[in-house]
């Protein structure tokens, strides 16, 4: 999966009022650039960061730029643009680059179930014969020491998400979380205890009650940089221990 190329680079000046970023061109220019992330972005906008922007020539937009890279530590980049991560999935389901459901022939979003009305990202369907596959995208960009944790932000959402996938998995269906980590330092996906001790119960108890884990990362760099090319690749495991 590619990013609308060519991407802009610059230097995050500061992020505000959720959707904005100032953000320095190299010919020192400022511009105002969509930041498409609503939630903590925790270690994800350090001071001066480099980071990298692509643009829409979309006259209906407000604004021309939009956020979707950044250098979180020297060598490491992590995606905030929380639009891309279920065509990410979506995309590496689809091209069978997920071993574990490469069986389907069918994938449609945002489809309704559960007793708590929510949308599954992603539902996979085969034949009678297979059972469906519920899947929940969540995006892994919180990077510490190369551990990656979720969430980065106490999340009543995703543990309703949680609670809904173990009534699939306990109903004989395929109940799938699918981590999609963009962020290239991290090697591992645990649950954020320390932030959201809730979901890291919640996410426990899925496990034990059938719901498949799976975590797959992002490639993000070329020889110069991020080169726009965010499809996901390489599987890192998912640690639950304590």
């Amino acid at each position: 999966m590619k990013l609308p190329a060519p991407l802009i680079e610059g230097r995050l000046m500061r992020r505000y009022k959720r959707f904005l970023a100032d953000v320095r061109l190299p010919d020192g220019s400022e511009v105002i650039a969509h930041c498409p992330n609503t939630g903590s972005m925790l270690g994800c906008q350090p001071e001066d960061a480099r980071v990298w922007l692509s643009t829409s020539d979309n006259p209906k937009r407000k604004l021309k730029y939009t956020w979707e890279l950044v250098e979180t530590a020297p060598g490491e980049v992590a995606c905030i643009n929380t639009a891309r991560p279920n065509a990410q999935a979506r995309e590496a389901i689809e091209n069978g680059n997920v071993p574990e459901l490469a069986a389907y022939q069918t994938c449609r979003a945002e489809v309704r179930y559960g007793t708590e009305k929510s949308r599954i990202d992603l539902h996979l369907s085969c034949h009678e014969y297979h059972p469906d596959a519920w899947v929940e995208v969540k995006n892994v960009t919180l990077c510490e020491d190369g551990q990656g944790f979720f969430p980065d932000a106490v999340t009543t959402r995703g543990q309703k998400h949680l609670r809904e996938l173990m009534a699939q998995a306990r109903a004989g269906e395929r109940a799938v979380l699918f981590f999609v980590v963009n962020h290239t330092g991290i090697n591992s996906v645990r649950p954020a205890d320390h932030i959201d001790s809730v979901y890291g119960v919640l996410l426990r108890e899925a496990k034990a009650a059938g719901v498949e884990l799976l975590a797959y990362r992002a490639g993000l760099s070329g020889p110069q940089g991020p080169d726009g090319d965010i499809s996901l690749g390489e599987a890192v495991p998912v640690v639950l221990d304590a």
